[in-house]
């Protein structure tokens, strides 16, 4: 699967309208970084990949075991430790309007660390940059 993202960022520091297809968002720095905390800051959005596609893998799941599930929140904790090159997600789920057995929370934490961003996250990583 591949997936083109546009990031444009003019003169006003750190505000960054980012395209991919038709769907838009803002990124943004916080205050304190000399943003205006108009939008997410990068590491936010990262945090978010993770955390919305274990929600739709574990929906698209639940929903083919025709499971009864309300709700699923996730929520993803991320620190990054630049000196020693370490990122620790934190990621904790939640289901609301469930009445999970424990070979069910088993099969969905499986589920869980199946979402592509996870495999993506926790696989080798290449960066390729080239300036045009």
């Amino acid at each position: 699967m591949s997936v083109t993202v546009k990031a444009s960022l003019g003169t006003t520091k750190y505000y960054t309208e980012v395209i991919a297809g038709e769907n838009r968002i803002i990124t943004d720095e916080p205050l304190d970084k000399g943003g205006q905390n108009k939008g997410f800051n990068p590491f936010e959005i990262l945090a978010t990949s993770l955390a919305s596609c274990t929600a739709a893998t574990l929906r698209m799941y639940i929903d083919r075991k025709e499971w009864t599930v309300e709700n699923i929140h996730v929520e993803v904790e991320l620190e990054n430790f630049p000196l020693t090159k370490l990122a620790v997600f934190k990621r904790n789920i939640r289901f609301e309007g469930a009445n999970l057995s424990e070979y069910q929370h088993k099969r969905l934490n499986a589920i869980a660390d199946a979402c592509p961003v996870h495999k993506m996250l926790t696989n080798e990583i290449e960066i390729q940059t080239k300036f045009s």
